[in-house]
């Protein structure tokens, strides 16, 4: 496999508050480097039944994750296995819920936390945490800023066809200030102006980049259920292929089947859901 894509999932962040507030992105936008889609999360739209969504393609009625208390060990291929397949190396820097998910269950504070396993059929580096403590006034998530040196650190090491990464502060943030207020305006701009620096490196090192969140958050900081807040987000694009036109709205099942496309691995008959890039 010679192809490379990461995926940076900045969790819990609605449609209005990425045209808004990430300013580095927009200025992609407005430049023609990169281009964005709004995408419709699945039901329920809650953090650990979208992850599994994203990377196997399946809705959580089929995968039968129903929400952040019922996490195992996820049984469909899913983007991981599929890149492994097809003769890829993977990495993940992100909450402990993607490594149950998708390599062990139950998280191991001392095993899992941090490992490089060549040999594994899912996640090869993995790099996890676990938000211990979480609470209202107690956020207990790692700067973004390390996260995304983290992966980018992975990249160099052992040259990742794919990596994903995956951020929780500003969902944290969005339940304890709700998502129209100083203090989220001024945290996304901060994820914004933190990520920014790393896009170009990764697109100077052969990666397409995109750049999304798993679901939204409503008025009152809530997600899970079905409204434009709680369910739909931006995804934006670096990269050469073509996409959908700028109106259409991307289901997040197509997610998984479209990277693999891109990184040129076996889609499985599972993912039965049309790839949005070509």
């Amino acid at each position: 496999m010679d192809r490379k894509l990461l995926l940076i999932i900045l969790d819990g962040v609605p449609w209005r508050n990425w045209r808004r507030l990430f300013g580095n992105l927009e200025g992609w936008v407005d430049s023609g480097d990169a281009r964005v889609w709004k995408i419709r999360s699945v039901l329920p739209s809650i953090s650990a039944s979208c992850y599994a969504s994203i990377h196997t393609g399946v809705a959580p009625a089929v995968h039968g994750c129903t929400g952040n208390g019922n996490v195992f060990r996820l049984s469909q291929p899913d983007v991981f296995s599929q890149v492994r397949a097809g003769g890829g190396v993977t990495g993940a820097v992100a909450h402990s819920f993607w490594s149950e998910f998708f390599n062990r269950h139950p998280f191991d504070l001392v095993r899992d936390v941090e490992y490089d396993e060549p040999d594994s059929a899912t996640i090869n580096h993995g790099r996890f945490h676990t938000m211990t403590g979480y609470g209202l006034i107690n956020q207990m998530t790692p700067s973004d800023v390390d996260l995304f040196a983290s992966l980018t650190n992975l990249c160099q090491r052992f040259g990742l066809n794919y990596g994903m990464l995956h951020t929780c502060t500003l969902d944290s943030m969005g339940h304890r200030f709700f998502h129209d207020c100083q203090e989220m305006d001024h945290a996304c701009a901060v994820m914004d102006e933190m990520l920014a620096p790393f896009i170009p490196k990764w697109l100077a090192a052969g990666y397409e980049v995109i750049v999304t969140a798993d679901h939204g958050q409503d008025e009152r900081g809530h997600h899970g259920g079905r409204s434009p807040l709680q369910q739909e987000a931006a995804l934006y694009y670096f990269g050469p292929a073509e996409g959908p036109g700028q109106d259409d709205v991307i289901d997040q099942l197509q997610l998984a089947p479209t990277i693999l496309g891109r990184l040129g691995a076996p889609v499985p008959d599972t993912m039965k859901a049309a790839a949005f890039l070509r």
